[in-house]
């Protein structure tokens, strides 16, 4: 059965991210805001085609992409990278260069 991700996901909460913010050379101030900020996902599929929007007061950054198929992507703080997004047994997997994002369904919630 596939996964079907749209809808509209607000973040409550998130581990520690300090690893992950080294890990893409994340300035300090915006590493901060980055702790303390809780986006708004929205995502919109259909079929294998996603669109996702990430919404914080600051701004909104919206990413296209096709399972299977190289994609550019663009970071919250403007960088631009490319991509293959994956889907394995349910989870959204993009492997970049320095970091790999993870998304799935829970229940009534997203997980990244």
């Amino acid at each position: 059965m596939a996964v079907d991700f749209s809808g509209s996901w607000q973040m409550y909460e998130q581990g520690d991210p300090e690893e992950f913010l080294k890990a893409v050379s994340i300035p300090h101030l915006m590493a901060k805001m980055m702790r303390e900020i809780k986006p708004l996902i929205i995502i919109k599929q259909t079929g294998e085609d996603f669109v996702v929007s990430v919404k914080t007061p600051l701004r909104t950054n919206t990413n296209s992409f096709t399972i299977g198929k190289e994609s550019e992507f663009t970071t919250m703080d403007g960088v631009k990278t490319r991509a293959t997004a994956q889907m394995v047994e349910g989870k959204i997997i993009i492997d970049t260069e320095k970091v790999t994002h993870m998304r799935e369904l829970q229940g009534e919630e997203m997980v990244e």
